[in-house]
């Protein structure tokens, strides 16, 4: 269907790959991985034709309809929910309208009646072989899987945040169903009911789908076929992303071995040209071995993913309750969202908060962080309790003309540039990187330095809303293994399934029924209700 032939692209003096081939075929699903920089989103746009190839051949049929998600989706405005869904369908949509044009044309019954009525067949013919008469169905069907309520379908998009103008720019591609989907991160801003309902979605997708994305789970669930783009090379693997891994760790091991091999036999060679250069009895050994030298074709050095580590310093110990909330009530105008919720979180336990959208997940944190007072209710921090809050709109609150290391310098005005610096690396910002204007940072840099501030102050007590938001999977790993380490207590909200699996020793469910708590891991809770998110069956 897409063929790359090498192909090879860059920008300035930045070379993102070189005679690179590969192929799309039909009813694939690929994921796209690589890097940050790597050229994820230039292979998109040279799929899409926005951009063209510095060199080689990219072939496609001449008609593909083609669905493009990516971050910035632009401006959204002046229509409902529903209705902006619908009009962001593609042909689909466009043909709708020309039928309402052309129904005002024939009710008018000018001379031109019979070219009218022509055309007004051949536009409802190609209208109901693309679904037309049931798009506002489907449209719902979508934007319900995506977390909207029936509430909200006739809101104005334009009042929208901007993670919901997201999921409407989403609902639009999914709805045009197009022969090919390219989705850039597309779970972003997602929870993970709608996660899990996307999941199904493009199994069942009857067209290709090529996506990138940092959730691990989705990955393996949806894609047989990786394409890597990595150190200016392109390299495709058929399996989902365990097997990439794997192969490209015995890949790895390969490489390494062949170029300790040769490193090896370079090294002896030159050893005995240096011990023989000066007797004439060997000089044609010398000469000889020098020339066989010359026309070896040297193997690189492999290249190495840097796995990031981040090491929290040990905190004080706390008491042993750590948070209690006592008869909790919350509500948003006449909407309850929490009614009599009592809980006590001991110290080093770790509790997944779960629930539907809208459940009232983060109102709960940003009461236990004391970012919001509850109506009625208490909430009670223990003894020698130090608190760090995390959460997305912390984000908003860096400083776009700090650098880095400024930014790191105003939270820690006490510590030494070589702590920072340190501390900077260990979130992924090395060298130079501790120089860029924070208002240059893509979201996942940002994420990481608003954490990083939160790890310098070792709080005992760390309150996470979304901490894997636009984290990539090397640095959700690392820092899943920090936490793993981390001596502290935690109380999370993630709609990343990995690491919920990873960290929760205890689940809080919240739904309309009210709180539940689940005394064990993420996996037991899975076990114990049989599904993967509150009104969701678990998927096969």
């Amino acid at each position: 269907m897409i063929a790359f032939s090498g192909v090879s692209k860059q920008y300035g003096g930045q070379i993102l790959f070189i005679d690179a081939s590969f192929q799309i075929n039909a009813g694939e699903r690929i994921g796209l991985v690589g890097p940050n920089g790597a050229g994820k989103s230039t292979v998109f746009r040279l799929i899409s034709g926005e951009e063209v190839a510095d060199d080689g051949v990219i072939e496609r049929p001449k008609r593909l309809s083609l669905g493009y998600f990516r971050q910035d989706v632009g401006e959204l405005a002046g229509r409902s929910v529903l209705a902006e869904t619908v009009a962001g369908a593609g042909e689909v949509a466009e043909l709708g309208e020309e039928l309402a044009r052309l129904t005002v044309r024939l009710e008018a019954a000018g001379d031109d009646l019979d070219e009218v009525v022509t055309r007004y067949a051949d536009v409802q013919a190609r209208y109901q072989d693309l679904g037309g008469y049931e798009l506002e169905a489907r449209a719902l069907t979508i934007l319900h899987g995506l977390g909207f309520e029936d509430s909200r379908m006739q809101d104005d998009v334009g009042k929208l945040s901007g993670g919901w103008k997201m999921r409407v720019a989403l609902a639009q591609i999914l709805l045009a169903k197009p022969e090919v989907l390219l989705l850039d991160e597309p779970t972003n801003y997602l929870d993970l009911e709608s996660i899990l309902w996307l999941e199904q979605f493009l199994r069942d997708y009857a067209g290709t789908v090529v996506m990138t994305c940092h959730d691990r789970e989705i990955m393996n669930r949806v894609v047989k076929k990786i394409i890597e783009i990595d150190g200016g090379e392109i390299r495709a693997y058929t399996g989902n992303y365990d097997f990439y891994e794997k192969a490209r760790e015995l890949e790895a091991a390969r490489r390494e071995a062949a170029y300790a091999r040769q490193q090896a036999m370079l090294a002896k060679e030159s050893q005995f040209i240096e011990r023989f250069k000066a007797q004439a009895a060997k000089a044609a050994q010398v000469q000889s071995r020098i020339k066989k030298l010359d026309k070896i074709e040297k193997v690189e050095p492999p290249r190495r993913i840097v796995e990031k580590r981040f090491e929290f310093r040990a905190p004080q110990r706390s008491g042993d309750d750590v948070v209690r909330t006592a008869e909790l009530r919350k509500a948003f105008g006449s909407r309850v969202i929490h009614e009599g919720l009592s809980l006590t979180v001991r110290r080093k336990e770790r509790w997944a908060v779960m629930g539907e959208n809208g459940a009232g997940k983060s109102t709960l944190l940003k009461m236990m962080a004391g970012v919001l007072a509850p109506d009625r209710g208490d909430v009670a921090i223990g003894a020698a309790v130090s608190l760090g809050y995390y959460a997305q709109h912390l984000m908003d609150g860096l400083v776009g003309d700090r650098t880095v290391l400024e930014e790191l310098m105003a939270h820690a005005p006490a510590a030494n540039q070589g702590t920072l610096r340190n501390l900077a690396g260990a979130f992924g910002f090395h060298d130079d990187d501790v120089e860029k204007p924070v208002r240059v940072l893509s979201g996942g840099e940002k994420a990481r330095l608003a954490l990083a501030k939160i790890l310098y102050d070792a709080p005992n007590l760390m309150i996470l809303d979304e901490p894997t938001n636009h984290l990539d999977i090397i640095t959700k790993r690392a820092l899943i293994r920090a936490l793993l380490e981390y001596e502290g207590t935690l109380v999370f909200v993630s709609h990343d399934r990995q690491f919920l699996r990873a960290l929760a020793t205890r689940v809080l469910e919240l739904s309309a029924a009210g709180p539940r708590v689940y005394g064990g891991s993420y996996e037991e809770y899975v076990a114990s209700t049989g599904r993967e998110a509150p009104g969701m069956r678990a998927i096969e």
